[in-house]
């Protein structure tokens, strides 16, 4: 059984945060969450808490056991862009997208 948890319109870019996603996908969801724990990268705290309710969300609301519990998939999509701009010479203005993106995270039960 898969069970899901996501994460809207988190203020990183979809490429920030899919640098970390090959190091847990496949492990055991307390592997996981241990070796983002002690990651460096603001992508990895965010994965790190939507990973840990995706494993609550698993244990509470469909009574998994959370030792047999592996990530299945790390799923990242692009959110609306803030638009906003910089000063530039001559009173021109240059663009500035702030970037935001949606992380869903599949974990599922082994056998």
């Amino acid at each position: 059984m898969e069970v899901k948890a996501s994460t809207k319109f988190a203020r990183i870019s979809p490429f920030k945060l899919r640098l970390p996603i090959g190091e847990v996908k496949g492990k055991s969801a307390e592997q996981a969450l241990t070796t983002l724990k002690f990651m460096p990268l603001k992508a990895a705290g965010i994965i790190h808490k939507t990973l840990e309710s995706a494993v609550a969300n698993a244990a509470h609301n469909n009574e998994l056991d959370v030792d047999k519990l592996i990530v299945k998939n790390i799923i990242v999509d692009q959110g609306p862009s803030l638009k906003r701009f910089r000063a530039r010479a001559r009173g021109r203005a240059s663009r500035i997208l702030k970037r935001t993106s949606h992380l869903t995270v599949i974990v599922a039960q082994i056998d």
